[in-house]
């Protein structure tokens, strides 16, 4: 009886699921014949209750069906969208790149710049936060240097844009974190006694992040660092400099390396 009961169980299950899909590939068919605004209402309806699968296939459907006109250009700027949210990141790009592309002085060209640094900011940036977590010398940062690149795009294109103060502030967020990355793949090469790779790093911090909260403790890692390779010069001259912006800093008081380091106590020693 009870193996009867489940059988009987399943069969409504499926016969339910059949219905739905059956339901749902009639109203896709039904599109065919809709006229495009209705056509477009029905895909933004979808993707405004987050059926995005819904949505994007009610927008492939327009674009398809009409390549040409004010509902097609909003349509991809609203499919790449809801691509991104559905979690389809190589699909929006390619959709948000192809709207770029034929679509360049559109009036909402500005947000389609803005949506291709979010797609890549939201596929890096759970790395950058868990970057103590992962041996920092092996990850590939080119989502988030995209995005950053992205953001700037849209910046100079468009610097009154109601996204730019966002972009912005999305910008910070990415040089932090590509300089903290930066600095912890020098303190692991430090911590290896690898000194010359060691400088290079925290010097690529110097050049190219260096208005970074990382700045600070680049310099004092070139300072050592030149200072066990003999660079006596070079270890004073680096001295120096992070004393005339950083006057408080640990290294200048002799109590460097330490907790506030910033890449100091996840990372064992040699030999540890």
């Amino acid at each position: 009886m009870r193996l009867a009961s489940a059988v009987r169980y399943l069969v409504l299950a499926l016969f339910a699921l059949a219905i739905v899909a059956c339901g749902d590939r009639t109203r896709l068919d039904a599109a065919e014949v809709l006229p495009v605004d209705e056509l477009y209402a029905e895909a933004k309806q979808s993707m405004q209750a987050g059926n995005y699968e819904r949505a994007v296939k009610y927008y492939k459907r327009l674009v398809a069906r009409f390549p040409f006109g004010r509902y097609t250009e909003q349509a991809e700027l609203d499919m790449a969208f809801s691509q991104y949210k559905g979690n389809a990141p190589e699909e929006a790009l390619s959709t948000v790149n192809r709207f770029i592309k034929q679509y360049p002085t559109q009036k909402h060209a500005d947000y389609a710049y803005y949506l291709r640094g979010l797609i890549n900011f939201n596929r890096e940036i759970g790395l950058l936060e868990r970057y103590i977590e992962q041996d920092t010398t092996r990850r590939d940062l080119q989502y988030a240097r995209q995005s950053f690149q992205d953001f700037a795009e849209l910046i100079e294109r468009y610097p009154n844009s109601r996204y730019a103060p966002d972009a912005r502030q999305r910008m910070v967020h990415l040089r932090n974190g590509l300089a903290q990355a930066e600095l912890n793949i020098a303190g692991y090469y430090f911590r290896r006694e690898a000194y010359i790779a060691a400088q290079g790093r925290a010097k690529n911090i110097i050049e190219t992040y260096q208005e970074t909260p990382q700045a600070a403790e680049a310099l004092a890692i070139m300072a050592e660092c030149y200072k066990r390779l003999g660079e006596t010069q070079l270890a004073e001259d680096t001295r120096r400099v992070l004393e005339l912006n950083f006057p408080d800093h640990a290294y200048l008081k002799g109590e460097w390396p330490n907790e506030n380091s910033g890449w100091f106590d996840w990372l064992p020693f040699v030999g540890d």
